[in-house]
């Protein structure tokens, strides 16, 4: 191999980790101010995300499904919960654990939020067509899953 190939193989712009940081840097500042008012920022968006679809999750799956340490999500919920935007009832198949839901309250702040974060994205993302932008989504969630599996720890594999 050339020494001039490898010069382009080391280049920051076809490095991935390099590629990763700066849309993820960029990602946090348009989402930190898109979700600036909902209580809990981001992670609060994140769990609304998780409700918003399917059937009402008990905190444990909610936790493990956002990531988020099982302590965190107890004091993010109170708090979603004292703003009305979800509210929590026992699991029916157990009793011991506790579903969430979103309400309606949630659902029209969550769509106030997705709007305003929709437009942050669109401006990450004009470079990109349509089509690219829908391609990348479809990848990243793809690989988010792959690092979600892989963080996952043996005891918590065996669950």
């Amino acid at each position: 191999m050339s020494d001039k190939k490898q010069d382009v193989d080391l280049a920051l712009d076809t490095d991935l980790g390099w590629a990763i940081r700066m849309v993820s840097s960029a990602f946090r500042a348009v989402a930190t101010e898109s979700v600036a008012d909902l209580p809990g920022g981001a992670r609060a968006y994140l769990v609304l995300v998780a409700l918003a679809s399917g059937e009402p999750p008990t905190q444990l799956a909610l936790a493990k499904a956002v990531s988020l340490d099982r302590t965190v999500m107890t004091y993010l919920l109170d708090d979603l919960e004292s703003h009305g935007l979800v509210t929590r009832r026992p699991d029916p198949r157990d009793r011991r654990a506790r579903q969430v839901l979103i309400t309606d309250t949630g659902r029209t702040r969550l769509a106030e939020v997705r709007r305003s974060l929709a437009a942050a994205e669109a401006r990450l993302l004009a470079d990109l067509d349509d089509h690219d932008a829908g391609q990348l989504r479809t990848l990243l969630s793809r690989v988010a899953s792959t690092a979600q599996r892989e963080s996952t720890t043996p005891d918590e594999a065996n669950c």
